[in-house]
Formats: C-alpha cells, sequence, structure tokens
C-alpha cells in the first residue's frame, strides 16, 4: 500500500507540481499520485482547492505528515532520503541557495514563458524581464556548472538532484519558447529532458485529457 499521497495539477503545465514530483521521486517515496485539471488564468480548480490545504500544487502527505510548499518538500524527501541535495557541504549550500533563488525569483520569465510541454512557441515572450531572467539563469548555471559540474552534465555534475527539479521548468520553457542560449545552456537542457524522469513526466502529460487543456495557457499574451 502507498504510504501517502501526492496531489499534483495538470502535468501539462504545473511547474510547481514537476518539481515537487521530481523530488518525491528522486527519494523514492511510495506515494499515490493524483492530478487534477488546473483553471484557466492561473486560478486553483475546486478540485484541487479540496485536496491541498494551499488550494495548490504540489502537496504531499506522506506518513502522517503534510508538507505543501515545493521546497519543504524537497526538504522532506531529503530528510527521509538524502538524495535531494549533493553531500558536500559546499555544493549543498550552493545548491539551496539557487533553489532558494528560483523558488523566490524570475517573475518576468514565468509571466512572458508560462510552462507548456505541448506547444512549440519558438520567438514568443521575449519581454526585456523575461531575458533578463534567462540570463541571470544562465550565468548561475554556468558558475554552478564551473564549481560544482564535473563529471557529468548536470548543475552538480554526474547526479540530477534538487537544484535541477527546481530548474526543470526553467528548461521546459527555454526548449518551448526557444529564446537564444549559449551552447553550453543548450547542452544542460538537453541532458534534463533526456534525464528518465523528464521523460516520463513529458509522456503523462501527453496522455492527459483534452478537457483539461486550458485556453490561457494555449496563447499566452
Amino acid at each position: 500500500m502507498p504510504d501517502g499521497r501526492l496531489i499534483l495539477g495538470t502535468r501539462r503545465y504545473s511547474s510547481w507540481s514537476l518539481r515537487g514530483w521530481l523530488a518525491v521521486r528522486l527519494a523514492g517515496l511510495n506515494v499515490q499520485e493524483i492530478a487534477v485539471p488546473l483553471a484557466g488564468g492561473g486560478q486553483a480548480s475546486p478540485e484541487l482547492q479540496a485536496l491541498s490545504p494551499s488550494g495548490l500544487a504540489p502537496y504531499l502527505e506522506h506518513n502522517g505528515n503534510r508538507v505543501w510548499e515545493t521546497l519543504a518538500i524537497c526538504e522532506y524527501c531529503h530528510e527521509l532520503s538524502g538524495k535531494i541535495w549533493p553531500a558536500d557541504f559546499a555544493a549543498r549550500t550552493h545548491a539551496r541557495v539557487i533553489a532558494t533563488e528560483m523558488h523566490g525569483g524570475f517573475r518576468d520569465l514565468r509571466m512572458a514563458m508560462p510552462m507548456n510541454l505541448g506547444r512549440d512557441f519558438t520567438g514568443r515572450g521575449r519581454t526585456p524581464g523575461a531575458l533578463a531572467d534567462i540570463a541571470r539563469i544562465e550565468a548561475l548555471w554556468a558558475e554552478t556548472r564551473a564549481r560544482f559540474g564535473a563529471g557529468g552534465p548536470f548543475l552538480f555534475g554526474a547526479a540530477f538532484n534538487g537544484a535541477d527539479a527546481m530548474y526543470a521548468p526553467i528548461v521546459t520553457r527555454l526548449l518551448t519558447y526557444a529564446p537564444e542560449i549559449s551552447p553550453a545552456t543548450r547542452a544542460y537542457c538537453d541532458a534534463v529532458r533526456a534525464h528518465r524522469l523528464m521523460a516520463e513526466w513529458y509522456d503523462a502529460a501527453a496522455a492527459e485529457p483534452d478537457a483539461w487543456v486550458r485556453a490561457g495557457y494555449e496563447d499566452p499574451a
């Protein structure tokens, strides 16, 4: 029997659900996954409000514990598995810092280029604020890879970890909207997209009911 459940929003659109799901899967938690459709305009659906204390996704219930913030889910998963953050103290510190910057920042990019795993929006969303956010992310990824990324294609080397999970929806946006990025950024995006968990998420998103498609996400301003 599952030890709990993980409430997710529409996989096609829900960037925060993707982050939380990746952490739970990296930690190997045995939970039932329940996906419910998002409402239009970024609003929580009645189904999601009925299941999640915050009315938002992701929301984790595990062995009697209730966790409804994505970074808190990452920390909870690390407490149980030790697999979310790097083992080295300096690397672990840096991973938490850049994950927190992702959690609290890059609003212009999020608004201009909402996550959509089923469309090609090449050339769209290139507002000055979004491009400035992308430049900051590219610099941050380059610095992290230079300091900690030897030995593998991910931010901290061979292992896909919580920092990669936090930035995975940014990768999807760069692939969907195709802004100008460096070859190194593109290589990292390709590595993240090829990861088995990302492939699984994309496949599940493609299998979602047509009724879950929302016009606001399919034709962003």
